[in-house]
């Protein structure tokens, strides 16, 4: 469980601290991979609860989930289509499925 919440951490951190702006072409990509990453770690901490946390897996799905949006993305691009709609769909039902989960361990716990 730390090592998500470390991430989200570090993340927030580096994003406080640092006057980075983005330029418009690449925010749809910035999107992307900012939901994918969120999706991930709901994920890992979802994972957590049900005592299945890998941190190989999370890794790996980490950079795996945020390559290919914004893969996605670049390819919706060329070819004129707004493609990154769908990862947005896509990973934004499996983020709140994932907190709806999370919600239901910790009413769970709470009424124990």
């Amino acid at each position: 469980m730390w090592l998500p919440v470390f991430f989200l951490i570090i993340g927030i951190t580096l994003g406080l601290l640092t006057d980075i702006t983005v330029p418009d072409q690449y925010s749809n990509y910035l999107s992307i991979a900012v939901l994918a990453a969120l999706d991930t770690l709901i994920g890992g901490i979802r994972a957590h609860l049900d005592k299945k946390f890998d941190q190989t897996i999370f890794i790996t799905g980490f950079f795996f989930n945020i390559t290919l949006a914004v893969l996605l993305a670049f390819l919706g691009v060329q070819l004129g289509v707004d493609l990154y709609l769908a990862a947005i769909f896509a990973f934004g039902v499996r983020l709140f499925q994932n907190i709806a989960i999370i919600r239901r361990h910790l009413f769970n716990k709470r009424k124990r």
